[in-house]
């Protein structure tokens, strides 16, 4: 039986001063409907540094674990009752740790609140709207800052080596002044920022980000890393996904699995939108020499999907940790003057065009899953769009509670579409599968929550 400790914790600043209205909607909110999600969360955020990819896991090894919201005169505090005592030392809950547990109270709160009741999600400025309302309420967008933040992507189940070497990268970018966004859990969501940590440290850069941008259901089977400074938690993975590209100035793709394609996909379909043909955004591929087979194969994937302009787009760099960080402290130049003369904010991307194919929510039902238009001959950006959502879903089956809960009760998802692109997608998964990046290792063998039709 694993320790438990319970403890009323402080609030953090904005939530030390909050009106009885607020103070009401928050007990409301969290007592009623939205609380199996608050618990949910905060216990992800408790966990954090946990070993382990599934939320049902977690919540299994924590069972008698509850978090209440507690009304004082001036504010909020929270009852952790039985929680993971990791997140303590000496009864005492670790600093960090308690910044992201108001984190998560701050997001949930508003989106419900504050978004859910005035955005208007049927139209594309008002997802961006939304999107830059959760941001600016987290703090996120400085005006100040001339364009710096890196967005890292990249498997959580990554090998000691691919690991290692994010480490380094992060190093790098941090020598040169560079911020980190990752989202925010283990492995190549981890390493760029505590190899930028040290890197900050020797430079004495002491106003500096780790942003960790996630959702509900991803946060709940991938606990926040330690090294995030900065959480926010979206509402769902298209308006997480629009976070990332709206807030970076550049996009670093380690090795991962599904979730990385699906990230591929969203971004490299934006980019291909005519509209964004001017638009610097310097998108690297890169992982140690190890690695180079793997995106030998997900190049030829997307030159197959999307053609060789997709492959323009990006820039592949392979064991060189200091070239990647040096290209892209070059590229900042670069977004800087084209912001200045597109009269554009350094700390959100408002000109970059995303269709709505790629920001409305997709829900993975089965049929849903039947029914993607898996085929070239249509505009290369509404296909990306398809194949982002195939493997948007494989994700929801792999780690997500709603996900697994609809192929235990309905078999896997079946995927069909034009027999060139079914075949590489057929081929991309299994290396997926053997190279182990499709959860964590340790744990129970992989069992596919997908069908190809070939």
């Amino acid at each position: 039986m694993q320790q438990r400790i319970s403890a009323r914790i402080n609030p953090e600043v904005g939530m030390d001063v909050l009106s009885k209205a607020e103070v009401r909607r928050l007990m409301e909110a969290t007592t009623g409907s939205l609380y199996p999600l608050f618990r949910q969360c905060a216990l992800a955020v408790l966990t954090t540094g946990s070993e382990s990819d599934s939320a049902r896991a977690v919540l299994a090894r924590h069972p008698d674990f509850d978090v209440r919201v507690v009304q004082q005169d001036r504010g909020v505090k929270l009852d952790l009752i039985n929680a993971p005592a990791g997140a303590f030392v000496d009864g005492e809950i670790v600093r960090g740790i308690r910044h992201l547990l108001f984190a998560v109270l701050r997001d949930i709160l508003y989106v419900e609140n504050e978004i859910k009741t005035r955005a208007n999600f049927n139209e594309p400025e008002g997802i961006t709207n939304a999107v830059f309302d959760i941001l600016r309420n987290a703090g996120i967008l400085r005006a100040a800052r001339e364009p710096n933040l890196i967005v890292c992507w990249g498997g959580h189940s990554i090998g000691r080596t691919e690991y290692e070497y994010t480490k380094k990268v992060g190093y790098e970018l941090g020598l040169r002044g560079l911020d980190i966004c990752t989202g925010c859990g283990p492995g190549a969501m981890k390493g760029p920022m505590k190899g930028a940590t040290i890197a900050h440290a020797k430079q004495r850069f002491t106003d500096t980000r780790y942003i960790g941008i996630t959702e509900p259901g991803i946060i709940a089977a991938e606990s926040p890393n330690p090294i995030v400074n900065h959480l926010v938690i979206m509402p769902d993975i298209e308006k997480r996904l629009e976070a990332f590209v709206r807030v970076g100035h550049a996009i670093i793709v380690f090795p991962g699995g599904v979730g990385t394609a699906e990230e591929i996909l969203y971004l490299l379909g934006i980019l291909l939108h005519p509209d964004n043909a001017s638009s610097p955004f310097p998108v690297v591929f890169t992982g140690p020499k190890q690695s180079a087979a793997y995106f030998e194969q997900i190049d030829a994937f997307l030159r197959l999907v999307l053609g060789d302009e997709a492959a323009s787009r990006y820039k592949i760099i392979v064991d060189h940790p200091r070239e990647v960080a040096q290209y892209l402290r070059e590229q900042m130049s670069l977004v800087t003057e084209h912001r200045i003369e597109a009269k554009d904010a350094f700390f959100y991307n408002w000109t970059l065009r995303i269709p709505e194919a790629f920001q409305h929510r997709f829900a993975p039902t089965h049929e849903a899953m039947a029914k993607l238009e898996l085929h070239r001959g249509r505009p290369v950006h509404d296909l990306a769009a398809d194949l982002r959502r195939a493997f948007s879903g494989i994700v929801a089956g792999n780690v997500k509670e709603e996900g697994i809960r609809a192929i235990e009760a309905h078999g896997p998802y079946e995927i069909s579409g034009e027999p060139a692109i079914m075949s590489a997608m057929d081929a991309l998964l299994r290396a997926f599968v053997e190279q182990h990046r499709m959860k964590l290792p340790g744990g129970e063998a992989y069992k596919p929550c997908y069908q190809i039709k070939l």
